[in-house]
């Protein structure tokens, strides 16, 4: 059976459970002694204080797929750790939804923690995932497409 550690997907076809359960999947996962996630939530407000309405997420699917599964097979490899699951989902999100799904299994929670970190960060930067925010302005609704420069900046 093929475990799908990382990878983009639509909405509503992969949650939380999901992530778990991948993970638990893992021949190696016997060795964990924590779980560490992190779940990227779609939030009120921008960078610029203006009210976030929603968020569309748009990918380069082929090579988001091929950028996370190589982030997360790099970071597996180090030592201590079993697993690196990192899921975005794509298509139209409310404030509060989630995202995007980041774990880390490993032997102990200090190098769960430092991977997570990492896989974060990594993801942020590397994958070709496209945020389209719909703000509120006081001309009404507003849609622009976050930059690239911007990626750094948290959901």
């Amino acid at each position: 059976m093929l475990i799908e550690r990382a990878g983009v997907h639509e909405k509503g076809t992969f949650n939380i459970q999901s992530l778990l359960e991948n993970s638990r999947k893992n021949t190696n996962f016997a060795k964990s002694g924590a779980i560490a996630t992190f779940i990227g939530v779609v939030r009120n407000e921008n960078n610029e204080g203006q009210k976030v309405i929603s968020l569309k997420m748009q990918a380069y699917e082929e090579k988001a797929n091929e950028v996370l599964n190589a982030i997360a097979k790099d970071l597996s490899e180090k030592p201590g750790i079993v697993d690196v699951q990192i899921h975005h989902l794509l298509g139209e999100f409310k404030v509060g939804e989630e995202v995007v799904y980041v774990s880390v299994a490993g032997s102990h929670r200090e190098e769960v923690f430092s991977v997570l970190r990492e896989a974060v960060e990594r993801y942020k930067k590397e994958a070709p995932v496209f945020k389209k925010e719909k703000i509120l302005t006081e001309n009404g609704e507003s849609e622009y497409w976050v930059s690239e420069k911007d990626k750094s900046s948290p959901h």
